[in-house]
C-alpha cells in the first residue's frame, strides 16, 4: 500500500452563531449560518437571499439525499418541484415521521414528470415554470445539465452534487478541494459538469461528498455490514484492515446543500462534505456491530489478487487510503456534521435495517470463496 501522508491545514477562524435548523425523525440537526463579521467576497459572486421564499427545482429527489433535502427545503418555506421519470411515488412517509408531518410535506411537495435526457421536452418545461434554484443531485454527464441551464436565463444559482472521486489518487492526504483531480476517473461526467458550470458563467456550487451513508442508503455501503451481521457470518475485509477511509451522514449532506442556498460565499466554489473523523475498514466493521449491537465480529483478511470474484464486487470500498477534509465547508458556510459514525450507523440501523427493510438481498457468494479458501489453508 501506497505511505500516506496527512496535511493540517491552516483555516481562517470565524465568529459563529448557532441557529437551530429542522429536526428529522427526532433528531434534532443545527445549522451554523450567521456570521458576527463579513468574510472575503469572491470576485464576481452573486448573491442570493436565501431568506426569502424561492422556487426550487430538484433534479431526482424521491431517493436517499433528495428525501431528506425536499423536506428541508419545504420546512424552510420554499416551493419545492422534484423532476423525476415517475416510477417511484412522490411523497413516501418515512420510518420515524409523523403523519402529520408527512401529511404536511405531502400537501406541499411538486412533481414535474418527465426524463432528463429528453432535451427538448427538458428545455420547454423548465422554461415554462422558470425556477430560481436548481438543486442536480442525480447528474452524472454535462450534457444533460447544458439544456437546464439553457432553460433558465434568469437562473440565480445551480447546486450541484458531484463526487470526492474525481481527485486523482495521491500519497497526500486529506484530499481538499484545491487538489489535482483524475480526468479519467469513473466519475469525469461530474468533474466535467463542474467545468460546464463555470464556463457558462452561471452562479453555481458544486458538494462532493466522500462516502454516503443513512436511513434509504441505496447502496451497499453499510447495509453490506449489516447483512453479514445480521447473518453472524464474518466480515471479509481485503488485505491489512487499516486502509483509512471516510463515511458522511445523509442527514448531514442534506444540511450542507440547505447552508450553500442562497450563500454568497458559496458562490462559484466547490466544498467536499462528510463526517469529520475518518475510520479504518477494521474499525468501520466494529462499529456497525456496536451501531447494531451485535457482538464484536469476526473479521477475516483476504488478498484479492488470490480471487477471481468475475464481476462481482466483494467489499464495498475502494481498497486504499480515500478521505477528505471538510475545514473549507466548516469555516466557510459555518456548517458542521451533527453525526459522529456511531451515532450515524445507529440511526440508520435503527429506521432501515432494525425493521427489517434491506434494501437488497444478501450475496455472500464472495464471501464463501474466500471463506472456503482459509478453511483449506489452515486444514
Amino acid at each position: 500500500m501506497a505511505k500516506m501522508m496527512m496535511l493540517q491545514q491552516s483555516q481562517p477562524s470565524f465568529s459563529l452563531l448557532t441557529s437551530s435548523l429542522s429536526d428529522f425523525n427526532g433528531a434534532k440537526l443545527h445549522l451554523q449560518v450567521q456570521y458576527k463579521r463579513k468574510v472575503y467576497q469572491p470576485k464576481g459572486a452573486l448573491y442570493v437571499s436565501a431568506s426569502s421564499e424561492k422556487k426550487i427545482l430538484i433534479m431526482g429527489g424521491t431517493r436517499f439525499i433528495g428525501v431528506f433535502l425536499s423536506r428541508l427545503l419545504v420546512k424552510e418555506g420554499h416551493q419545492v418541484t422534484l423532476f423525476t421519470r415517475g416510477k417511484s411515488p412522490i411523497a413516501k412517509q418515512l420510518p420515524g415521521e409523523s403523519d402529520q408531518d408527512f401529511a404536511d410535506f405531502s400537501s406541499k411537495i411538486l412533481h414535474l414528470k418527465g426524463d432528463r435526457k429528453d432535451y427538448d421536452f427538458v428545455k420547454s418545461s423548465l422554461s415554462a415554470e422558470g425556477f430560481d434554484v436548481v438543486y442536480d443531485i442525480n447528474g452524472r454527464e454535462a450534457e444533460e445539465v447544458e439544456p437546464i441551464i439553457d432553460a433558465l436565463p434568469k437562473l440565480e444559482q445551480y447546486i450541484y452534487c458531484s463526487s470526492a472521486g474525481v481527485y486523482l489518487k495521491s500519497d497526500i492526504l486529506p484530499h481538499c478541494e484545491v487538489d489535482a483531480v483524475d480526468p479519467k476517473s469513473r466519475h469525469k461526467g461530474k468533474l466535467e459538469t463542474e467545468s460546464l458550470l463555470q464556463s457558462k458563467g452561471v452562479n453555481w456550487t458544486s458538494i462532493r461528498p466522500v462516502y454516503i451513508y443513512g436511513p434509504l442508503n441505496y447502496n451497499p455501503v453499510e447495509e453490506w455490514f449489516f447483512h453479514r451481521l445480521k447473518a453472524g457470518r464474518p466480515i471479509p475485509v481485503p488485505n491489512s484492515g487499516i486502509q483509512i477511509s471516510q463515511l458522511g451522514h445523509v442527514k448531514d449532506l442534506a444540511t450542507a446543500f440547505l447552508a450553500v442556498l442562497g450563500n454568497e460565499k458559496a458562490s462559484r466554489e466547490i466544498f467536499n462534505i462528510s463526517g469529520e473523523k475518518y475510520v479504518t475498514f477494521d474499525g468501520l466493521a466494529r462499529a456497525c456491530a456496536k451501531a447494531g449491537g451485535f457482538p464484536e465480529p469476526e473479521i477475516v483478511h483476504y488478498n484479492p489478487k488470490e480471487f477471481d470474484f468475475g464481476k462481482k464486487k466483494a467489499f464495498p470500498f475502494r481498497d486504499q487510503h480515500f478521505f477528505a477534509s471538510v475545514e473549507k465547508a466548516k469555516h466557510v458556510l459555518g456548517w458542521k456534521p451533527e453525526f459522529d459514525l456511531v451515532e450515524g450507523l445507529t440511526d440508520s440501523y435503527n429506521l432501515d435495517f432494525g425493521r427489517g427493510t434491506f434494501r437488497k438481498e444478501a450475496d455472500f457468494t464472495t464471501d464463501d470463496m474466500i471463506l472456503s479458501k482459509k478453511l483449506v489453508l489452515q486444514s
